[in-house]
């Protein structure tokens, strides 16, 4: 099963509410996975409002890039916005401090098989 769908997105959070809905109506059609397919949301959700936020400190002039391609057994989504990147560490982040920040690519990360982040680039790779 070969599926892929790319957008520029503007970092308006209606705009990315309703683009996600538009492609998760679409992977309905090649994914029958209840379970996968709410993994595949949150992950795409978490991705692009964390662009829009904190990549692109929610300019509405500025735009995320995205990428997700069913291929080979595996669910990737490729988040790239135009803010100056930062770098990840998950142990960064202490579930203790109670903090919004950092929480979301924590979780990510957890439901990913693979997860890496190159400045302003995230990428999630889900095998299925």
């Amino acid at each position: 099963m070969d599926f892929r769908i790319s957008r520029t997105i503007k970092s308006d959070l209606l705009n990315i509410k309703l683009t996600v809905e538009y492609i998760l109506k679409e992977l309905c059609q090649v994914i029958n996975d209840e379970s996968l397919l709410f993994d595949v949301k949150l992950i795409l959700s978490e991705l692009v409002v964390n662009s829009a936020l904190h990549g692109n400190k929610c300019d509405s002039n500025k735009f995320i890039k995205l990428l997700l391609e069913i291929c080979d057994r595996q669910i990737k989504i490729e988040v790239v916005d135009e803010g100056c990147g930062f770098i990840y560490d998950k142990n960064d982040y202490d579930p203790l401090d109670l903090k919004c920040c950092g929480r979301g690519l924590v979780i990510v990360d957890g439901l990913s098989d693979e997860f890496y982040v190159d400045k302003n680039k995230v990428v999630s790779i889900k095998y299925i």
